[in-house]
């Protein structure tokens, strides 16, 4: 099993429903491609150290994953480069 750590930044216009919503469609995303949240955080809202898509700040959110192949993290990659509420986000695989 490999191990990856996805956090991502969802754009602060979003009113607390929209917020959690696209939290939870991008953990459904992973999750129907094979792969298990071992982990995930709310790690509020943040002041971005630039300004990234004119946003000044973001929420910024964290899912700890196991998958066995890179099928349910290319598939969150291309989606949150498409989606507008996803501003900025980072996968890095871990060593265990």
């Amino acid at each position: 099993m490999k191990n990856y750590e996805i956090m991502f930044i969802v754009r602060p216009t979003l009113g607390e429903e929209e917020t959690k919503k696209v939290i939870e469609n991008f953990g459904k995303v992973l999750t129907d491609n094979g792969s298990k949240i071992v982990d995930k955080k709310d790690i509020g809202q943040k002041e971005l150290a630039y300004e990234i898509k004119k946003f000044k700040s973001g929420y910024y959110y964290l899912y700890e994953i196991e998958t066995s192949d890179d099928k349910a993290i290319n598939e969150f990659d291309r989606l949150a480069l498409i989606s507008g509420d996803v501003i900025r986000h980072l996968i890095t695989k871990m060593e265990k």
